[in-house]
């Protein structure tokens, strides 16, 4: 097993930050208060960054079933994407949170979802760059047209039928990627039903980086994913499709691209 590229430093970053070809996005969230975020970028962010809302830009509405944070409509996020200047397979795109990935990747996940390659997630978020004294801003960048088709990639996605059907199959393994707490069901502070889906195991997404926000070796990597690497597919989820996106990531930095996402989550298992 090799490894995949998918994060940027934040030196890389700066270095690239007047580069017409690379386009900045922040994505920094509190599920507790979701003007957060916002807030936070219109006091100070990265120069040239713009901010994408989960619940608004990446999400789509809450319905009775499909979980909290539904996956947006692939055409309007598309536009969106265009509306900042992503010229899909020619931009490269770089995106930040100050969560350890726990937005970001979902973005990431998202943009290649939707056939677009060339994205990255800044290794040590937003405290990194601050930490390094970066150039911030408080200026929002002025909007440019770009070009984005959505090209979903179908076979990435898997519903909560699929997820039944494979539930005790030998090829399948399906890893729930919240707290072991959450997994065990020994709480529960969201969803109205604590628990996990049957035969799932369990790999917190705080595990795939350290304390300061970066993405943990190749080599730690694979010993995390070790027992799981020969399942010829592998299905993650989470609370509501959000923080799976970070298992996901680094399951492809080490090449295991064999995995897909509920992205449902426990918060439409336990809907039904």
């Amino acid at each position: 097993m090799g490894h995949t590229k998918t994060t940027v430093s934040a030196q890389w970053l700066k270095d690239n930050l007047d580069n017409p070809q690379v386009k900045i996005i922040d994505c920094r969230f509190l599920l507790s208060e979701s003007d957060w975020g916002y807030q936070q970028y219109n006091h100070s962010h990265i120069e040239n960054a713009y901010y994408f809302h989960l619940n608004q830009d990446f999400s789509s509405p809450i319905q009775p079933h499909g979980g909290r944070h539904p996956l947006p409509d692939n055409q309007v996020f598309a536009d969106k994407l265009a509306q900042i200047g992503i010229i899909q397979n020619q931009t490269t795109v770089v995106i930040y949170d100050s969560s350890r990935f726990a937005f970001s990747a979902r973005l990431w996940w998202l943009l290649r979802y939707l056939g677009h390659n060339q994205v990255f997630v800044l290794d040590g978020g937003w405290q990194q760059w601050q930490q390094l004294n970066y150039p911030v801003t408080n200026i929002t960048p002025t909007l440019s047209q770009g070009y984005f088709s959505p090209q979903p990639q179908q076979d990435w996605l898997v519903n909560i039928d699929y997820v039944k059907q494979v539930l005790n199959s030998n090829s399948t393994v399906i890893i729930d990627a919240r707290s072991g707490d959450r997994y065990r069901g020994e709480v529960e502070p969201i969803d109205p039903v604590a628990g996990s889906i049957p035969s799932a195991q369990n790999i917190f997404w705080q595990e795939m980086t350290t304390e300061e926000g970066k993405l943990k070796s190749v080599e730690e990597l694979k010993a995390i994913w070790q027992p799981y690497q020969n399942y010829p597919e592998i299905i993650v989820y989470c609370g509501s499709g959000v923080t799976a996106c970070v298992d996901i990531l680094a399951l492809n930095t080490i090449n295991l691209c064999q995995c897909k996402l509920y992205s449902g989550g426990w918060s439409d298992w336990c809907s039904y």
